[in-house]
C-alpha cells in the first residue's frame, strides 16, 4: 500500500494550494469570521427543493470554495458528472452506469442508454409503486382476514435498509397517522423476535428488499417472518402480506410472493442511492 504522501493526487498544484489553505484555516475562529463578514450567513446558505443547507458555521471562506472548485475541476469531476447524466459507465469497478439520477427525471424527459429509452420504464415502475402505496394508505390493501394494514416491515440490509429507515425517521412527522413502520436488518434473533412480538399478523405487511433475493442476512429475516406469519395464516395468504423489491422472479415466486407483487430495479442503481428506486417503497407508503 502506498504511503499517503505518495498519492498522485497530492502532487497536483491544486492539492498543494488546498493543503496550504487548510493550514491557515486551522487558525481561524468562527466568531472572527462572522465579525469580519456581516453577510456570511446569507452567502454560505443554499436553498433548493424545500431544503436549506447552512455551511456558514464551518471553517470556510470564498477562497476555500474557489480552491475546492479548482481541485475538483483538475480531477475531472465535471466531466464525470456529465458522463453520469448521459449514462456512461463511470462505475469503473463494476463497469456500470450510475443512473440513480435518471430515477428523478421528469416524465417528459428522454434518456437513451445503449439504445434503450429508460424514462418510460422508470415512470411505469413509479406509477406501480404509487398505486400500491395508495392502496395501503387508503386501507384498500387488505390482510387475509379483510382488515386494513397497520404495520409495514421493511426487511433488507445495507442500501436496502439504511436509506429508507433514516429518511422515514427524519420525516416521521409527515408519515401516515394510521401506519407504523419497522426496519429489520439485524440478524440477531432477539431483534427479529422483538419486532414481530409487537405486531398482528393479520394487519402486517412485509416488504422484502433484496435485488438478488439471495442476500443471506435479508433472507434469514425474511424466512423468519414467513414462519411467524404461517403460524397464523396459510400459504395462500402470503400474497396479501408479503411483497418483494427484487429482480429474481423465480426466487420471489418460490418464496410465495406473486410476481405482480414484485417491484424490480436495475443494476445501475447503486446501494447508497437506491432510495430513489423501488427500494424506497416503504418510504413511499409512509409519506403522505
Amino acid at each position: 500500500m502506498r504511503e499517503p504522501s505518495h498519492h498522485p493526487i497530492l502532487h497536483l498544484p491544486q492539492a498543494a494550494a488546498l493543503a496550504e489553505h487548510a493550514q491557515q484555516a486551522r487558525q481561524w475562529r468562527l466568531t472572527d469570521l462572522f465579525r469580519q463578514d456581516a453577510s456570511r450567513a446569507a452567502r454560505f446558505t443554499l436553498e433548493a427543493a424545500g431544503l436549506c443547507l447552512d455551511f456558514s458555521k464551518n471553517h470556510v471562506t470564498e477562497q476555500t470554495v474557489a480552491l475546492l472548485t479548482e481541485f475538483a475541476q483538475a480531477r475531472g469531476v465535471e466531466t464525470l458528472r456529465d458522463g453520469m447524466f448521459r449514462g456512461e459507465r463511470i462505475n469503473l469497478s463494476e463497469q456500470r452506469a450510475a443512473l440513480h439520477t435518471a430515477l428523478r427525471l421528469p416524465p417528459d424527459a428522454r434518456l437513451v442508454v445503449d439504445g434503450e429509452e429508460l424514462v418510460g420504464e422508470i415512470q411505469r415502475g413509479l406509477r406501480r409503486m404509487e398505486s400500491f402505496a395508495e392502496q395501503v394508505r387508503h386501507g384498500q390493501w387488505k390482510g387475509y382476514t379483510g382488515r386494513e394494514i397497520t404495520d409495514v416491515v421493511n426487511i433488507g440490509i445495507g442500501g436496502s435498509d439504511l436509506g429508507p429507515a433514516m429518511t422515514c425517521a427524519a420525516m416521521r412527522h409527515y408519515s401516515h397517522p394510521r401506519l407504523r413502520f419497522h426496519f429489520l436488518s439485524n440478524v440477531d434473533g432477539h431483534a427479529t423476535v422483538a419486532t414481530l412480538a409487537a405486531l398482528d399478523p393479520a394487519t402486517t405487511l412485509f416488504i422484502i428488499s433484496s435485488k438478488s433475493f439471495t442476500t443471506q442476512e435479508t433472507m434469514l429475516n425474511a424466512h423468519a417472518a414467513r414462519r411467524w406469519f404461517l403460524a397464523y395464516g396459510k400459504e395462500k395468504d402470503l400474497a396479501a402480506h408479503f411483497v418483494a423489491v427484487s429482480t429474481n422472479t423465480p426466487a420471489v415466486t418460490a418464496f410465495g410472493i406473486a410476481p405482480d407483487n414484485m417491484f424490480p430495479f436495475r443494476d445501475w442503481v447503486g446501494g447508497r442511492f437506491s432510495i430513489w428506486s423501488s427500494i424506497g417503497l416503504s418510504l413511499l407508503v409512509a409519506i403522505v
